[in-house]
């Protein structure tokens, strides 16, 4: 059993967000010269895509779509855990906001549109607010 938190309520009671500095992109293909600098790396079927800072896609000549804020939830979650994702998705959702979630094995990763990190920050923190 993997460690950190499991109950859903201690998680969102003690939810808290910090933003990774930097802007980020999410580039598909063969990019070597990104690749060693990625921030995440997710192999699929049909092909590797890799996070990775915004200006570095744009000098590498990637194709940049889409800026995004990378939030991390402080709280250790366990990858057992129940209900933590839904949460956060449905607060977000709420608001307007799109957010793709990474797992990490201590916490849960968010990447936002860059112009609306303040507001899903502001969204997330507020679960756990009485």
């Amino acid at each position: 059993m993997a460690t950190g938190e499991t109950d859903l309520g201690r998680m969102l009671a003690s939810l808290d967000v910090d933003q990774r500095p930097g802007r980020y992109v999410f580039v598909t293909g063969e990019w070597p010269a990104l690749r060693d600098g990625a921030a995440a790396i997710v192999e699929e079927g049909e092909g590797s895509t890799l996070i990775v800072d915004a200006e570095a896609a744009r000098a590498a000549g990637a194709e940049v779509a889409s800026v995004f804020a990378w939030l991390t939830l402080t709280v250790h979650s366990s990858l057992d855990a129940v209900g933590l994702t839904a949460a956060v998705s449905r607060a977000l959702a709420d608001a307007g906001i799109a957010c793709n979630v990474l797992a990490g094995y201590h916490h849960d990763h968010l990447l936002v549109p860059a112009d609306r990190a303040a507001d899903a920050t502001a969204a997330l923190r507020r679960i756990g607010s009485p």
